[in-house]
């Protein structure tokens, strides 16, 4: 019998079955070959035998973490308000946005101003006749301690300055407005500044402004604004000579208590700048640290290696901790300005029967050497650290906010520089004046090893709120009549721009001040 009309014969079973088959079969080799990573993983050609991408490693020490998530408008709006309300001259420390910031703001008119952030030597200078008469002004200052607002920077570059924000983005003025800030490139010749034309939680572009060494003195960075924005300076070498930096090495640790076993150790590398100082200071207020005694210079060449840090000697009494006496700070985190720091543990050792360890063990001291890799007998720097039981260190005195202090006019404080700096045979320079504000020999002694000796005494003089009319007296009392008649000279011209108010105060009580500041 015949097969009924509706019974499939085997070729049509084939075309109905198999093409659908073979297209779901093409279908599947495309998406294999073109898939997007998203929808289907890490894609792989077929038959590749290459192995799986491991997953990235968590980030180094001081590797800048990613991106946050943008921020909304209001929070944006809320960011710049409070960077633009007026602090009342105090200079405050906040973190807005994940960004730890230093500032300070106030209104401004026609007779101008001055910003100042406390202990960090950066100042914005606004002159009279810069802002229209009959207006008024809302400026910022603003250090920003955020790593990930530096500058990108190669191997042969090192970030000498603090990154600064002047504000509101892209304000101008009548006259130029002038920024001060510190750096602390060896040949100011090669420290060149840079400026990123973009608000502050932006995405940067840094610039150049200008050649290396258009803005720099021996310590100083100073840069005459048209309009407002982000400032730093990098240091640049010329091809084929050396870069280097100056460095300070500041030790921290918490206080050791009675009966306290163990004692932790910190030591920073940092730029020779005051803001890199402070930010130390800032880091180590959670955790209890001091600085324990003054900060140590280092000359930090940028042509060589990891900077060692090794532990030499322990008094009785005490043991180290850590598996090793030797600790390596990578080369760039330091060249690139990044305040990295190593630390040793300590424990008290457990006394034995017959030996008593306690007298021993009630204060520890500690010698250390640091040196660039390669460079051990060439060139090291020892610290040496010394603690006891204090029962003062319990409980430390409280700091009161210092009142805004009087800013020296830049070209009268260069002036005053350069008459006070070279040593005199009789003494009546530099130190004689720190003599008359309270110093004691050590302290001269101290400061006659920083690069300008002078420079420190008269930002001493800005801090202890001195107006122009005491300095006259004082360099009077002194018989440094040079001094007197540029100060002399500088009232008679511009009158109203000096403090008019003369501030008492007891000089004898300059030295603690001094102590804090140090």
């Amino acid at each position: 019998m015949c097969p009924p009309e509706s019974a499939l014969q085997p070729p049509q079973f084939l075309l109905l079955v198999g093409i659908p088959v073979a297209s779901t079969l093409l279908l599947v080799q495309c998406l294999r070959w073109h898939c997007p990573r998203w929808l289907l993983g890490p894609c792989q050609k077929p038959d590749s035998h290459e192995e799986p991408v491991p997953p990235s490693t968590p980030p180094l020490e001081f590797e800048v973490p990613g991106q946050c998530a943008p921020a909304t408008l209001p929070e944006m709006a809320a960011f710049y308000q409070e960077l633009h309300t007026p602090t009342q001259g105090q200079t405050v420390i906040r973190q807005l946005m994940h960004k730890l910031l230093v500032f300070s703001a106030r209104e401004v008119d026609h007779r101008g101003g001055c910003l100042l952030l406390q202990d960090t030597g950066i100042s914005l200078l606004i002159p009279p006749g810069a802002v229209a008469v009959g207006r008024q002004e809302r400026v910022s200052l603003i250090l920003v301690w955020d790593l990930s607002d530096a500058p990108s920077l190669s191997r042969a570059q090192g970030l000498v300055s603090p990154v600064v924000a002047c504000g509101p983005h892209g304000a101008s003025f009548l006259k130029p407005c002038t920024l001060t800030f510190k750096h602390c490139a060896q040949q100011p010749g090669h420290a060149r500044t840079y400026s990123s034309n973009t608000p502050l939680l932006d995405a940067k572009a840094w610039q150049p402004l200008g050649r290396p060494g258009a803005h720099t003195s021996l310590d100083e960075c100073r840069i005459q604004l048209s309009h407002f924005s982000l400032y730093t300076c990098v240091l640049e070498a010329p091809v084929g000579q050396a870069a280097r930096k100056w460095l300070q090495l500041a030790v921290f640790c918490s206080p050791l208590a009675p009966g306290q076993t163990h004692l932790q150790l910190r030591v920073y590398f940092l730029n020779n700048t005051p803001c890199a100082l402070r930010w130390a200071m800032t880091n180590e207020q959670p955790h209890g640290g001091r600085l324990r005694g003054p900060c140590q210079l280092f000359d930090f060449t940028g042509a060589r290696g990891d900077q060692c840090l090794k532990l030499k000697y322990i008094s009785e009494g005490w043991e180290n901790v850590d598996d090793s006496s030797c600790q390596l700070v990578p080369h760039l985190h330091i060249w690139h300005g990044k305040c990295p720091f190593r630390s040793f543990c300590f424990r008290r050792k457990a006394a034995n029967e017959n030996e008593d360890c306690s007298a021993l063990a009630n204060e520890i001291i500690v010698t250390m050497h640091t040196f660039q890799d390669g460079l051990e007998t060439k060139y090291m720097e020892i610290l040496r650290f010394q603690a006891s039981e204090e029962e003062s260190w319990a409980a430390p005195p409280p700091v009161s906010q210092p009142p805004p202090c009087n800013r020296l006019p830049p070209e009268l404080f260069e002036q005053l520089r350069m008459l006070l700096e070279p040593n005199s045979i009789t003494g009546n320079d530099w130190r004689r004046l720190a003599s008359h504000l309270g110093l004691c020999g050590m302290k001269i002694r101290f400061l006659s090893c920083q690069r300008s000796p002078a420079a420190a005494i008269l930002e001493l003089f800005e801090e202890q709120n001195g107006s122009l009319q005491e300095l006259h007296c004082l360099m009077t009392s002194m018989e440094r009549l040079d001094c007197a008649s540029v100060i002399q000279s500088y009232l008679n011209t511009t009158p109203h721009s000096s403090p008019a108010v003369a501030h008492s105060r007891v000089w004898e009580n300059q030295g603690l001040q001094l102590d804090e500041k140090l």
